[in-house]
């Protein structure tokens, strides 16, 4: 499977959009392409899902390791894979996209705003591609897809201006009905706020997708991981809540389960009972905008009553957020949640926690061995307030955590955090190891 990595000048340059309408004319073309995404991500894979019907890989050597980013890239299907990048090509103090681009080998194709110029935007396209010998970063930046450039003069004088070793492999008209609504934490998930397919298959007409086709190679490949465990899929079995409470799950850590373990995916938001398993696993979502299904439904109940028998448990930032004993909306209303965790959780106006993160565990826990380290990545609107009793199995080495110092709020066998672990972390390992007191 060949790819290429869609870069940006810039956030907010239309990266999504373009990663969308280069997935539509490859498959109208009948290609099979595999979405990936550069960083940590789960609102932007949900767009390319629901385009092109597979789920989008998770690139990010931070969350997965360099040997993890390339066993994560080639458990994908197809035969081109689309790397949308994140923020500018050079931007992240962690993982940039040109980091991405470098670990995988992969060329990129730089998509550059340019309603506002011609000349300039090959000048712009020139300078990204020089800065890469400047920093010491090894990548081959092939050409540029015009973001928002109109046809006839305007689309030659941008092709004409390039130099030579950059191609120009199309552009993205500009169009009212290419932009998706947003909300806290980003954009609207795919599955709610879909592009059209015909507005994408215009905005993609222009697009030279053999030239594009022509630039892509293929990553190294690189040995399997190993694992502590023996186990099998007959021999346990891990409830997974799915719904839009708890929507924000890599395929890579379901695919890191399946492995070992039969995944049982369960609705709390629907009030589905939970279903009997070795260990409960609760993802990020939007559980503050369910709160009152989630109150009433029951299933936080049965969790709760798990929870107390000491089945592993394991929360990420919604998950911890339903885990709590309350949960406050901006709007006011508080509603009840599992009450496993000793916290009340409260939405704020303002995002509280944005950043890679490394935690160092305290304890063992569901996630990690005391003296551990876990890397993953935070992103959320909430804050906790924590009983004068509450327990923290983390000191967090980057990042925010709950408290600024500590992470992973702890009870029984129940570890509640904001910190969202990819598959090849090593917490899913622990998860499938640990057993049920």
């Amino acid at each position: 499977m060949e790819g290429v990595v869609l870069a940006g000048t810039s956030s907010g340059v239309g990266k999504t959009v373009a990663t969308l309408a280069t997935l539509t004319v490859l498959e109208d073309a009948g290609y099979q392409p595999q979405p990936a995404k550069a960083g940590p991500d789960f609102i932007d894979p949900s767009h390319h899902e629901a385009l092109v019907d597979t789920p989008s890989r998770t690139l990010d050597p931070w969350l997965a390791g360099e040997d993890g980013m390339c066993r994560t890239y080639w458990r994908g299907t197809g035969d081109i894979c689309i790397v949308e990048g994140v923020m500018g090509l050079y931007d992240g103090s962690k993982t940039s996209t040109a980091a991405v681009a470098e670990g995988l080998d992969l060329p990129v194709v730089l998509v550059v705003d340019a309603k506002a110029g011609m000349e300039s935007v090959a000048a712009t396209a020139l300078g990204f591609a020089q800065y890469a010998d400047r920093i010491g970063v090894d990548i081959d930046v092939a050409g540029i897809l015009a973001q928002r450039a109109h046809g006839g003069r305007h689309a030659d004088g941008i092709r004409d201006a390039l130099p030579e070793d950059l191609a120009y492999f199309g552009r993205i008209p500009p169009m009212s009905d290419l932009e998706i609504p947003d909300r806290h934490l980003g954009l609207h998930m795919g599955s709610e706020a879909g592009l059209d397919r015909d507005a994408l298959e215009t905005a993609a007409e222009t697009i030279d997708v053999e030239r594009l086709v022509d630039a892509t190679r293929a990553p190294p490949r690189v040995a399997p991981a190993e694992t502590d465990n023996d186990g099998s899929a007959a021999d346990r079995r891990v409830a997974v809540a799915q719904d839009g409470a708890f929507c924000f799950t890599y395929p890579s850590v379901l695919e890191r389960l399946r492995s070992e373990a039969t995944v049982e995916p369960f609705s709390p938001v629907a009030g589905d009972p939970v279903p009997d398993a070795d260990a409960i696993y609760l993802p990020g979502g939007y559980p503050e905008l369910h709160g009152q299904a989630l109150e009433t439904g029951g299933t936080l109940d049965e969790i709760a009553a798990r929870g107390a028998d000491g089945v592993p448990i394991y929360g990420e930032c919604g998950g911890l957020m339903a885990l709590s004993q309350s949960l406050t909306t901006t709007d006011g209303d508080t509603y009840e949640m599992a009450g496993v965790l000793p916290a009340d959780i409260e939405m704020r106006d303002r995002y509280q926690a944005l950043d890679h993160v490394e935690l160092s565990a305290r304890s063992d826990t569901v996630t990690a061995a005391s003296g551990a380290h876990l890397r993953g990545h935070e992103f959320h609107y909430s804050a906790a307030d924590l009983d004068a009793d509450a327990s923290l199995a983390f000191d967090v080495v980057r990042g925010d955590g709950i408290d600024g110092e500590r992470d992973g709020l702890t009870e029984y066998n129940t570890v509640g955090t904001y910190c969202h672990c990819h598959g090849e972390s090593g917490a899913f390992d622990r998860l499938l190891a640990v057993p049920s007191k």
